[in-house]
């Protein structure tokens, strides 16, 4: 008996027994169907993180004002207000593996344009942030120096500033106020997605940072007219960041005549440790759900061979009866361990099918993103085949040894 016929033998014993063999089958279903989709939501968010180091800009170090004590009360980072424009301009001066010192100034305010209304985050910049942040435009023109001595009231909106206020209508020349002043929108960023804190990049108008100190929320920082709310540093290389990060933090000390003990009044954050430390989350994550999931693989594979040791004992005569008119014991072998692997391959095809499904409502459901990957697909058949084989040889072995009288008189 070659390999084929001990399959479509072993094809036509398991529909004998439809019941045995779905019960086991039930087993390498769930275990196969698991991997996938653990693989597919792991793997998905590992791109997830990617796409969120990608959209942030490469080589970026933050620089954000300390916090400020009132009443012995530490209040969150960000409302010391001890950078400034001459900051950013020392630290793009000093350093010459500093590409870009990008100022910025933000607040919240309402934005308005026809009979439509939107809370967003209005930020001064000027065209290096863009450049730092690697944020193409999508139509329009950037912001020129003009603009900046100028304090010109022209904007630049993020692409759900445009859906909200122009319904996705062409923006380009139309107006929109933000609070009492009137603006010129001259640019359509392209899409980014959501940032590291879970906020969408594309809720965001960008004015001249000199606009927004004379003309919008100058006196928000409490008449600090030079006060900044972030710096972004552009460094020209990766390998510089880390030597960067501590140059700079010397030369602020320095220039804000921070002496001895005295703690910083600003910090330096690298988002690219942060999200490498997501990453790591994600991915130990990952490796923790694939390994839960392959569990219930092995238990697939026991409730196969435990239905193969009750078909060898159900079939001993007919075994005998194989041996008695020529059947070698590999034959015997063969027999028993095809349909074990049978057993396996039509769950794994089975356990795909409902793993992909799995992997998509959740993806539907939950929002999270799956990434159903061909070699994962592959992997999980090739494993649960071998699960069946590995299950199967102990009961083919005890089936190819049995005694032909013995077996040809059993009951």
């Amino acid at each position: 008996m070659n390999f084929w016929e001990s399959l479509r033998e072993g094809l036509r014993t398991l529909r004998v027994n439809r019941l045995r063999s779905t019960l086991a089958l039930l087993g390498i279903i769930i275990g196969v169907a698991a991997v996938i989709c653990m693989v597919a939501v792991a793997s998905g968010a590992r791109l997830e993180v990617s796409e969120k180091i990608r959209t942030l800009g490469a080589n970026l170090l933050l620089v954000r004002p300390g916090a400020q004590s009132s009443g012995g009360v530490r209040r969150e980072a960000g409302t010391r207000h001890t950078l400034t424009e001459d900051d950013a301009s020392a630290i793009r001066r000093q350093f010459r593996d500093v590409q870009i010192a990008a100022p910025l100034l933000s607040h919240s305010m309402q934005v308005v344009a026809g009979n439509k209304n939107w809370a967003t985050l209005v930020a001064g910049i000027n065209p290096d942030y863009l450049v730092a942040r690697e944020w193409r435009i999508a139509n329009g023109r950037s912001l020129t120096a003009e603009d900046l001595e100028a304090g010109a009231k022209v904007a630049i909106i993020g692409a759900v500033i445009a859906a909200e206020l122009f319904d996705d209508q062409p923006a380009i020349g139309q107006m929109l106020r933000i609070g009492n002043v009137p603006f010129a929108v001259i640019a359509v960023l392209d899409k980014k997605g959501l940032g590291v804190a879970g906020r969408s990049q594309d809720d965001v108008v960008f004015v001249p940072l000199a606009t927004t100190k004379g003309r919008l929320f100058g006196a928000v920082h409490g008449g600090a007219h030079q006060a900044l709310d972030l710096i972004v540093v552009k460094a020209a290389d990766a390998t510089a960041v880390p030597r960067l990060q501590g140059e700079i933090k010397a030369l602020l000390r320095e220039r804000h005549q921070l002496r001895g003990d005295r703690p910083d009044d600003f910090s330096i954050e690298n988002p690219a440790d942060v999200m490498s430390a997501r990453a790591g989350a994600v991915r130990i994550l990952g490796y923790l759900l694939i390994s839960i999931a392959s569990l219930s693989l092995i238990v697939g594979g026991i409730s196969i061979m435990n239905t193969m040791l009750v078909s060898v004992t159900e079939r001993t005569r007919e075994i005998g009866l194989r041996m008695a008119v020529g059947a070698r014991r590999r034959d015997i072998r063969r027999q028993f361990l095809a349909e074990a692997a049978t057993l396996a391959l039509v769950g794994g095809v089975c356990g795909v099918a409902v793993g992909c499904l799995a992997a998509t409502l959740v993806a539907w459901q939950a929002g999270w993103p799956v990434l159903l990957s061909p070699s994962a697909i592959a992997l999980a058949c090739g494993f649960a085949g071998m699960v069946g084989v590995f299950f199967g040889l102990y009961p083919a072995y005890r089936a190819s040894r049995l005694d032909p009288i013995a077996a040809l008189r059993a009951e």
